[in-house]
């Protein structure tokens, strides 16, 4: 979807106001592809001083394996968007991965919110921030509480071990 910016390119202060639907159901996370609903994004393009700044927020729901636990999940994630749209790139090889050039006076929304999306997903699919994972030793999902495993003792400290049985 084009968004056209004809209206605020030459007028600072004037802003246009965005909603969008994306379907990133063929976006994939390793072995996964955690979006099957629509990624929704709203939000406003305002001409700062001559400056294009993009600010709103992208809403969908993850569906994943955790990378921790193992469990399948679903959680509502909500991520910024702050972006600069510019009407030609200074220096493509230095390229910021927040600056989206226009397509002559329109912005390519479905680009962004998917450029956007990608960038802001975390390296690890996690059905928590603070999931514990999985016992090393018995295997058990340390979220559901803590295991019966002794912990083992580092061997260097076996003969201090011995003294203190004595």
């Amino acid at each position: 979807m084009l968004l056209g910016l004809s209206k605020i390119i030459d007028c600072p202060g004037a802003v246009i106001p965005f909603s969008t639907s994306v379907d990133l159901s063929d976006l994939q996370f390793g072995t996964s592809y955690p979006v099957s609903e629509p990624v929704l994004a709203s939000g406003q393009v305002r001409n700062t001083a001559g400056v294009l700044m993009m600010t709103g927020t992208i809403t969908t729901c993850i569906h994943g394996t955790c990378d921790r636990c193992a469990a399948d999940f679903d959680r509502d994630v909500e991520l910024p968007i702050n972006a600069v749209l510019v009407t030609e790139l200074a220096n493509e090889e230095n390229e910021d991965e927040w600056v989206f050039p226009l397509e002559g006076d329109s912005a390519d929304l479905e680009d962004i919110v998917r450029t956007i999306f990608v960038l802001n997903l975390d390296s690890k699919l996690l059905c928590k921030e603070d999931c514990k994972g999985l016992c090393c030793r018995c295997g058990k999902n340390l979220n559901d509480g803590p295991c019966s495993c002794q912990k083992e003792l580092d061997p260097r400290f076996a003969a201090l071990k011995q003294l203190l049985e004595k």
